[in-house]
């Protein structure tokens, strides 16, 4: 009987991730269903995704969204219900999640959770973590703990590069669990950056030229939730704004805009808010940016790909590799310092080596998984 895989997001990004995986599968005619959980997103928003990318519609909605963010306990532990509930029906031999958001702690824990009842289901579905080994060590960061317990319950560790290798070994993993595979961000870009230049621009409807704009995303908790970090970052983007008489793009996020008004904050007059985009829209918009202002890990590694300077509005990142590189510098949250990281990234000569990989981190993860 061949190997069934089980595919668990809930998140753009997740998707965006897996999405080189789930082709594969599909080519290589590998069995496999896929579970979302609804964490962030409207299905009818990411239905752009699915369509963008290709993908087969999930087999699973499971419509669980967070109530409030100090409700992390009750929103996993929801996810592990249902999600527990189908993998007894579909029996996995792998589960398959990546990233670090509470749908990845849930469908690894779900999975070793019944993996501990082999004697009563004669199950042991394998755990593999996509991206696993990556630490900004702060634990204030909800992320930050799910990604360090999904990696200890995991069967497969597929880290970028050698860097997470490094950090799973010293926290006592298993060194045959541990496979470098590259990043499946690269894989996604190569299959889709040409299909997005080539389709109707965005650039075009937005009344944008290459380079003539800022690209700012902003979502994290941690940052929005907090007036004081929310307040401090927009006056930081103000100032580079008017340094830089340049227009600010801002796709701007659902709970950042209901944060925004709840704060009873303003954006400069030099932001322009638009809805959020498909994956073919964002990409170009990242692609023919001037510079990327962000606190998302996945816009650090998409920018460093792309070869668009990047300043991370966060005080730390689990992206190390972008910093070393010089493709992006992590800025923190007050005003000058922004500004000074956007002054310096302008300048920045894009001549950087990207280190997350060949684009083949995909047929490496599953050629492991069916061996």
């Amino acid at each position: 009987m061949k190997k069934k895989l089980g595919f668990i997001f809930g998140t753009r990004p997740e998707i965006i991730k897996l999405s080189p995986l789930i082709k594969l599968c599909r080519a290589k005619k590998v069995p496999f269903f896929c579970i979302h959980t609804g964490q962030h997103y409207s299905y009818d928003m990411d239905e752009i995704f699915f369509r963008d990318l290709e993908l087969p519609s999930p087999d699973y909605k499971l419509h669980i969204r967070s109530k409030a963010p100090f409700r992390q306990g009750e929103h996993t532990g929801r996810m592990l219900i249902d999600i527990e509930h189908i993998l007894l029906k579909e029996k996995p031999y792998s589960v398959v999640v990546q990233g670090d958001t509470n749908t990845v702690l849930a469908g690894a824990l779900s999975a070793e959770k019944i993996s501990t009842t082999m004697s009563f289901t004669g199950l042991h579905i394998k755990v593999a973590h996509v991206e696993a080994g990556l630490r900004s060590y702060d634990r204030n960061m909800p992320e930050e703990v799910n990604r360090f317990i999904a990696d200890h319950l995991s069967d497969y560790l597929f880290t970028p590069t050698a860097k997470e290798k490094q950090i799973l070994l010293k926290e006592g993993a298993p060194p045959g669990w541990i496979h470098v595979t590259g990043n499946t961000i690269v894989d996604a870009l190569r299959l889709h950056l040409g299909n997005a230049q080539e389709r109707k621009s965005i650039l075009d409807e937005l009344g944008l030229l290459k380079g003539s704009y800022i690209l700012l995303t902003l979502h994290r908790q941690e940052n929005v939730d907090s007036k004081r970090s929310f307040g401090d970052i927009i006056r930081g983007i103000s100032l580079v704004g008017k340094e830089v008489k340049l227009p600010i793009i801002f796709p701007m996020h659902p709970r950042t805009k209901k944060m925004l008004q709840k704060h009873k904050l303003r954006l400069p007059s030099c932001v322009r808010v638009i809805e959020p985009v498909g994956f073919m829209d964002f990409l170009q918009l990242e692609a023919n940016a001037r510079l990327a202002m962000t606190d998302s890990g996945g816009v650090q590694e998409e920018t460093c790909i792309l070869k668009v300077p990047c300043v991370t509005l966060r005080h730390n990142t689990e992206r190390p590799e972008t910093v070393e590189v010089g493709s992006n510098i992590v800025a923190g949250t007050e005003p000058g310092s922004i500004l000074r990281a956007a002054r310096k990234m302008l300048k920045a000569k894009r001549m950087w080596r990207q280190p997350f990989g060949d684009g083949k981190a995909s047929e490496r993860m599953l050629e492991i998984m069916l061996r």
